[in-house]
């Protein structure tokens, strides 16, 4: 057996202009998380459960290690089966919320997620893939807790396959929208909406009708072939009706998009 004992870990920093109050909902309370992160239950006490429902690929299941009222959550889950390497020698990964709060009604929200392993190249390409993930994910949370506080989301979650690069896969995304810079609408399926973030592996859409909410759309995976998800996050009294009436449609724009950059012609 090898010994885990090569440290993996990064930090992420944003400020939000919430309560530490608005914050700690958002992130210690099933509603709050399923509202910008992924559908999920938490119980957020020593010792209480978390599970993450990841769409396509399963649940994850974890445990709450920490728990302070508007200050801290920490809790852990199982990498190795994430990553598909179940046994695998490596410490749970640990993911730490602490909120502060500053001058002027904002709070600095820091999220440190740390493991120990034994160096392996899959390690490397998973933390590697959750750090791009995180800095829209968190950026999200702002979003939400400025935008939307309090208000529980009907989710979205869409995926297929692309064979491209995720960089290609994202690309595909902003030309089937008709967008290119952050500003720019777009009318597709019919709705009314801007583009709100446009980094590489990631494009967020800002979407007022017909529901209000955020689109956000993003890729992951090696070279050749890339994993294309959507996840939608909608607000208000047609937020429900629009993702039961319109969910399948866009799995096939989705799947239309991933067509089109898959092509022999690529």
């Amino acid at each position: 057996m090898t010994t885990p004992n090569v440290p993996h870990r990064f930090e992420i920093e944003l400020a939000i202009d919430a309560s530490p109050e608005q914050i700690w909902n958002a992130i210690a309370t099933g509603p709050g998380i399923s509202s910008w992160m992924m559908p999920a239950e938490i119980d957020a006490r020593p010792g209480g459960e978390v599970v993450f429902h990841m769409g396509p690929d399963g649940d994850s299941p974890g445990k709450v290690t920490a728990a302070e009222a508007d200050r801290r959550l920490v809790y852990e889950e199982d990498w190795a089966t994430l990553a598909g390497h179940t046994g695998a020698d490596v410490t749970p990964l640990v993911t730490e919320f602490l909120i502060e709060a500053r001058s002027g009604g904002t709070c600095s929200v820091r999220v440190v997620t740390s493991a120990f392993g034994t160096g392996a190249d899959w390690e490397n390409e998973f933390f590697a893939e959750m750090e791009r993930g995180w800095a829209p994910m968190l950026d999200n949370l702002r979003l939400y807790v400025e935008s939307f506080p309090g208000q529980s989301a009907s989710t979205m979650w869409i995926s297929t396959k692309v064979a491209a690069s995720p960089e290609r896969a994202i690309e595909a995304v902003k030309d089937g929208l008709g967008t290119r810079s952050v500003g720019d609408t777009t009318a597709v399926r019919d709705i009314d909406a801007k583009l709100a973030r446009s980094i590489p592996h990631h494009v967020l859409l800002r979407m007022t009708a017909p529901a209000s909410g955020f689109l956000s759309f993003f890729s992951f995976g090696g070279d050749d072939e890339a994993g294309l998800n959507l996840i939608g996050h909608l607000f208000g009294d047609a937020a429900a009706g629009y993702v039961e009436s319109e969910q399948s449609g866009w799995q096939s724009w989705l799947d239309e998009v991933a067509a089109k950059v898959s092509s022999p012609t690529r």
